[in-house]
């Protein structure tokens, strides 16, 4: 059994037991968060497609801990006009365990 849900304007698919990297979330680390924008729900081959979402089906998981990404470098350049700017970013993470899947 899967799911597909949304959050952090993402899609991902999960299945009890997946450890996900999602955008971060405001809940703190060991405590639960349930996503309700679930899209899709496979189960034993049964699919229902939400339209957007599929009433009635959550998926539960815990917030294991909350990281920073990997710094991603950029560099602008015009030539000829002696401009260069170099500008890191490190995206705000959260770590999730799915628990399971309802509906």
């Amino acid at each position: 059994m899967y799911a597909v849900l949304e959050t952090g304007g993402k899609q991902y698919r999960v299945a009890a037991g997946d450890t996900l990297e999602i955008e971060r979330l405001e809940t703190e680390a060991g405590k639960p968060v349930t996503f309700d924008r679930v899209l899709l729900v496979n189960r034993d081959g049964k699919l229902a497609v939400g339209t957007p979402t599929v009433s009635g089906a959550t998926v539960d998981a815990d917030v294991v801990e909350h990281i920073r990404g990997d710094k991603k470098l950029t560099f602008k350049m015009k030539r000829r006009k002696g401009y260069h700017k170099t500008i890191g970013h490190r995206q705000e993470l959260t770590i999730v365990k799915i628990k399971e899947i309802k509906g």
